[in-house]
């Protein structure tokens, strides 16, 4: 039986400015943007060459904004990807070495929405 994990829901207080952040300065695509019901809203954003979107919006059952961590985005490039985000007006830890330099691991830099839902890239090294 396959799980493929398509779809993860963030809250947000206020959905333009969320919309705003993801397609303007992230760079997600804004997949659809729908109000299916009165007092609901759905918005669903996907990364770049990522098959799983994001869902957010009002009405729906999120929990409190800003409470969603661990997200991550895996990138090649993790210097490059950090650069593309600062550049865009995103704040963005450092770069950080998990692991001995030079040897398999991983690298992150950390970010997080207006509502201080936490995100980080993840770039693997295998070799």
């Amino acid at each position: 039986m396959d799980m493929r994990l398509e779809v993860v829901g963030l809250s947000v207080s206020d959905v333009d400015a969320a919309v705003a952040f993801y397609t303007e300065q992230v760079g997600f695509h804004l997949d659809h943007d729908i109000s299916p019901a009165p007092g609901m809203r759905v918005v669903q954003l996907t990364p770049p060459g990522s098959p799983t979107s994001v869902v957010l919006g009002s009405g729906l059952p999120l929990g409190e904004p800003g409470t969603t961590r661990g997200v991550q985005l895996v990138v090649e490039d993790i210097d490059a990807a950090r650069a593309a985000l600062a550049g865009r007006g995103v704040e963005i830890t450092e770069v950080q070495q998990l692991g001995p330099e030079g040897q398999p691991g991983s690298r992150f830099a950390f970010f997080g929405d207006p509502d201080g839902n936490g995100w980080s890239l993840q770039e693997l090294r295998r070799s």
